[in-house]
């Protein structure tokens, strides 16, 4: 079906409207966007113009790699790499895997130009390092901890660098009462920022080490918290959501990647200084991104090749002495665990390269190929609310198999990604100075992510605004729970609503527009929705245009909107409440279906983003059909394509729902062929028993598959729970 465009008496358009038309002209304007079309009058005096030309239909989202240029990076192992903004990623540090040097270099790499500089540094210049972390602060700093030097000597030092004066300088770490010593030398650990404070989990300590502490430094006073114990990991992943610091991934103390993820809730804790401050929405920054690379063997000191000289004055290493792990307390506030043991979408984390970073309410795996051998690759993304896992997208719609990537790093927003790596038949001492040769960004926005503003400010209990006092219980923030109460309300019961909409009657509204006659006249036209004119003009562009204009509508005070009634009911109550969350009042998945549709004529991409958000994760057998029609209408190729994929997946539970049913016989047609062209239809029975039903195959053994395991946190006695039926548990987890 083609997006169509409303005009209303031959001038406004649904995007990019003229704003000085003449008032009351009735002449046609011309743009490249619209073209000139009948007048068709209804009975009530509000005119329709006929549908618009098909738009160009969206190609499949596919990320094009970029060839860097300059002084590209050597292979590097266990460096930093961090988006700094301003289309800029630095570079620090690392190991040369094919010289056997550490380094301390500083390089940039311009997005724009394409170009990487070495970045001439000043001041307090830190020493060689490797498997450290560097995180963003107040937007112009890089703060770097731990990691190891050419000695395999465990760091525990603090060091800035200045991004605009590119100087470094070593804060003076304050003695704190009660605290006798910085934390334990460490490198392949996790760090986030987070109000101030800079977290540290876990890491490689002396003598290989495998760490399980968490501890902080307070950035406004310089000083160390006490450690507590929490998880053992190495080469992990942290981040902070919703009151808790979250760890995934990496490996644990039997060196084997996990599944497993782990929290901790930091609200309301007086061991972590202070409650968590209302409003702050979890912006954080993510650690960057670890190399894919383990380091397992001596090291040379570096050579003086490298342009630096290590500064001793930056050396800190902390006790080098193990400590008993019982000697710290656990971790204050409640610490749990979540082990996945089977789900049609959960990656293995023992095959391919792994990036895990966080968006939008989100924990993203990207799974690249290896270097070795080939296998499925994947975006994946862990809902941090549900805890369920979703495939974003396939390894091939965004990894060239040809290349392998070996950084990931993220902006803030969580809405753009870059990997960072070579053709995979470069990776040979020849050719180790194109090792970071080329970036491969990706738009998260495109794989139905909102990024990390908007998400916040789509969770209503997060608003930084009070209850409302009139309405004492709500999803929604104080002004739109009470504008809701005032939408749809007749004028005459107080509610001030002075203009009226009318939409294309449902069939569940008693009408059979299809009976001989009815279309032989005017369209039937809904109930009328009474709004406010206000509020459209303030929150619905092409309404203002319209208005503003003084088009027909401007005298009439009526608008027909030829979509669906429940669709422009929804599309109108999301301009009073800034929310299209499942509620009791709220719309739903086939409501959004049409908002979606609706976005796509008006122009709106924040609505587009929340329509898509919202259907990509609450796809179901109900509603995949008309998902996949109206994403095929609004040209939103990911959902799409998501949407018959989740329809060939359950193909015999699709095809006897309604929405499958109203599909046009050329829609039937399109999506019957979006199945492989050697697809064959399978029973149940069959795909069971190849484990196609997300269980396991027959004769095999089901531990803990189905079940749901009781695993102890930290101190704790296991205690093996018993299977519920109630609640199984399609992803197979193991719950502490």
């Amino acid at each position: 079906m083609a997006a169509r465009l409303l005009h209303s008496h031959g001038q406004s358009t649904a995007a990019g409207a003229s704003n000085n038309l003449h008032p009351n002209s009735t002449s046609q304007n011309n743009n490249s966007n619209s073209s000139p079309a009948s007048v068709t009058s209804s009975s009530n005096n509000t005119y329709l113009m006929a549908a618009s030309p098909r738009r160009k239909v969206v190609e499949s989202y596919k990320p094009t790699i970029i060839t860097t240029v300059g002084a590209r990076p050597a292979t590097l192992v266990n460096a930093s790499v961090t988006y700094v903004g301003n289309d800029q990623i630095y570079a620090f540090g690392g190991f040369d895997q094919y010289t056997d040097e550490v380094y301390n270099h500083v390089l940039k790499l311009n997005l724009q130009t394409r170009q990487w500089s070495l970045v001439d540094n000043y001041g307090d210049i830190p020493g060689v390092r490797m498997g450290h972390t560097a995180n963003l602060w107040q937007g112009n700093k890089l703060l770097v901890y731990g990691g190891e030097n050419e000695h395999r000597t465990y760091l525990s030092d603090v060091i800035i660098f200045d991004l605009q004066t590119a100087h470094w300088t070593q804060p003076e770490i304050q003695t704190r009462p009660g605290v006798r010593d910085p934390p334990r030398g460490r490198a392949r650990h996790a760090a986030v920022i987070h109000d101030d404070k800079l977290y540290i989990l876990g890491g490689m300590g002396h003598d290989n080490y495998v760490l399980d502490d968490i501890c902080y430094l307070d950035l406004k006073t310089w000083t160390w918290s006490r450690t507590w114990r929490f998880v053992h990991r190495f080469d992990h992943t942290a981040w902070i959501w919703g009151g808790r610091i979250w760890a995934f991934g990496g490996l644990g103390e039997e060196m084997e990647r996990t599944s497993e993820i782990w929290w901790l809730d930091l609200r309301g804790s007086p061991a972590f200084e202070s409650p968590m401050t209302y409003g702050t929405n979890d912006r954080r920054v993510v650690s960057s991104g670890h190399s894919r690379y383990g380091f397992d063997r001596a090291v040379q000191p570096a050579s003086a090749t490298t342009g630096y000289t290590a500064n001793s004055s930056s050396l800190t290493t902390g006790p080098f002495s193990i400590r008993d792990r019982n000697n710290a307390p656990v971790a204050p506030g409640a610490i749990s665990s979540l082990k996945f043991i089977s789900s049609p979408n959960l990656p293995t984390q023992s095959l391919g390269t792994h990036f895990h970073v966080y968006s939008s309410g989100c924990l993203l795996d990207f799974v690249t190929p290896a270097s070795v051998m080939t296998q499925e690759t994947s975006l994946t993304a862990l809902d941090l609310e549900t805890l369920r896992w979703q495939k974003l997208a396939e390894g091939k719609d965004l990894f060239n198999q040809a290349y392998r990537w070996h950084y990931c790093a993220m902006n803030e927003d969580g809405t753009q990604a870059w990997l960072l790596g070579c053709p995979a038949e470069s990776a040979a001492p020849a050719a180790a100075e194109e090792y970071l040769s080329d970036v491969l960004p990706i738009d998260l926005r495109k794989l139905g992510l909102l990024g990390n503003s908007l998400t916040d400010e789509s969770r209503p209990h997060q608003s930084k605004m009070p209850t409302s006092d009139s309405v004492a219980k709500s999803h929604l923030s104080s002004i739109g729970a009470d504008l809701a109460r005032t939408f749809d309300q007749a004028p005459e019961t107080g509610s001030g609503t002075d203009f009226v909409i009318t939409a294309e009657l449902d069939d569940e509204d008693g009408t059979d527009v299809g009976l001989p006659g009815v279309l032989d006249g005017p369209p039937p036209l809904s109930k009328p929705i009474h709004v406010h004119r206000l509020i459209l003009q303030a929150r619905w562009p092409h309404f203002a245009r319209l208005y503003n204009s003084q088009m027909l509508e401007f005298h009439t005070k009526k608008m027909h909107i030829p979509e669906p009634y429940h669709a422009v009911r929804a599309f109108l109550y999301y301009l009073y409440t800034d929310s299209i969350a499942p509620s009791e009042a709220g719309p739903t998945l086939e409501d959004v279906a049409g908002m979606l549709v609706m976005s796509n004529i008006y122009d709106m991409p924040r609505l587009r983003l929340l329509c898509v958000n919202r259907l990509g994760k609450e796809l179901d057998v109900e509603h995949a059909a008309i998902v996949w029609e109206k994403a095929g209408t609004a040209s939103e190729e990911w959902l799409k394509r998501s949407a018959a994929s989740f329809c060939m997946r359950h193909w015999g539970r699709v095809v006897r729902t309604q929405g499958f049913k109203t599909l046009s016989q050329r829609n039937l047609i399109e999506l019957c062929e979006e199945i492989d062209t050697e697809g064959r239809v399978v029973t149940g029975e069959e795909l069971e028993r190849v484990g196609g039903l997300g269980g396991t195959p027959y004769g095999q053994s089901g531990s803990g598959l189905g079940a749901r395991k009781r695993k102890s946190s930290v101190g704790l006695t296991s205690v093996v729970g018993e299977e519920t039926e109630t609640e199984a548990d399609e992803e197979g987890m193991d719950v502490s």
